[in-house]
């Protein structure tokens, strides 16, 4: 198991990964894709499936400047959201300051997603205008969010979802103050990385409905800082009749006690092996003898 517990720092005389002027936030196509070539490789033969962690992945300007933004957002912290989530929550970027709107409108665009169709090998690729689920994610001491598969499914648009970017916002963040990112085997037995929520560590993987992740040890800062990061996702037009769409399919650690999503997957399997009509007749049945 590969454990990420550094700063995240060492790297600044190098300069960022990704280097958009700060100012501007702009850079050209060609050199975004010349990025992702340089780490395609190491992202596509990574497993249990592909993904990258790097650090100093913007300027570190921009992401203290967001950082800054982002402390701003007052919006009470959900207490008991569900089980699985615990004192987290997100801001769409339509509620941020201009610069950090600017910087997701950046992260959204052709230019990044030249970046991200070169590192991946993925084409096609489609950013989310609505920033569903996406924006400023902000976990606060004791907070948690469970391992899980994401929801592979963007309605409004029709879209399967392929990535999933993180860029992390906490300075002098260390390994005891929690809120580690984690990937697992498909089938929950092994840990296969542990990941530091650092300031401007960036971690970029491909979602599928076994590509389980999460951060479940609970945040443990001693001055009471919440751990903040940047989310985006991308999707491509490959949705058809044959797949079976689903919300969020949470898992359980060997030994933990976590608390998993068995009404999302009896819907899953329902709407795997059950003809339309009864799939829909079943989902409402369960729905109304929900606790």
């Amino acid at each position: 198991m590969e454990t990420l517990e550094s700063s995240g720092q060492e790297s600044l005389i190098a300069g960022p990964v990704y280097p958009l002027d700060p100012e501007t936030l702009y850079l050209s196509r060609e050199e975004a894709r010349q990025v992702g070539a340089r780490y395609a490789e190491q992202y596509q033969s990574a497993e249990p499936y592909p993904h990258i962690m790097l650090d100093n992945f913007l300027p570190i300007e921009i992401c203290e400047k967001v950082r800054q933004q982002a402390l701003l957002m007052t919006r009470k912290v959900p207490e008991n959201a569900s089980p699985q989530e615990h004192l987290k929550t997100s801001y769409n970027p339509d509620e941020m300051p201009d610069y950090a709107r600017l910087l997701f409108m950046a992260l959204n665009s052709a230019t990044f997603l030249a970046f991200l169709e070169s590192i991946t090998g993925i084409t096609g690729l489609i950013s989310d205008p609505y920033f569903k689920g996406g924006g400023i994610h902000r976990t606060n001491n004791g907070g948690y969010l469970g391992v899980h598969a994401d929801f592979n499914h963007h309605r409004q648009m029709n879209l399967e979802r392929r990535l999933n970017i993180l860029i992390y916002l906490n300075p002098d963040w260390k390994p005891e103050y929690g809120g580690a990112f984690e990937i697992w085997t498909p089938d929950m037995k092994t840990q296969v990385k542990k990941c530091a929520p650092v300031m401007n560590r960036m971690c970029l993987f491909n979602t599928s409905s076994t590509s389980m992740h999460g951060n479940p040890e609970p945040v443990n800062h001693p001055e009471n800082q919440s751990r903040l990061s940047i989310a985006l996702y991308y999707y491509t037009a490959t949705w058809t009749s044959k797949h079976v769409s689903h919300s969020t399919l949470f898992r359980a650690r060997p030994g933990a006690s976590d608390v998993v999503t068995r009404k999302e997957d009896i819907r899953r399997l329902i709407r795997k092996y059950s003809l339309p009509v009864l799939s829909a007749t079943f989902q409402r049945i369960i729905s109304k003898n929900r606790p």
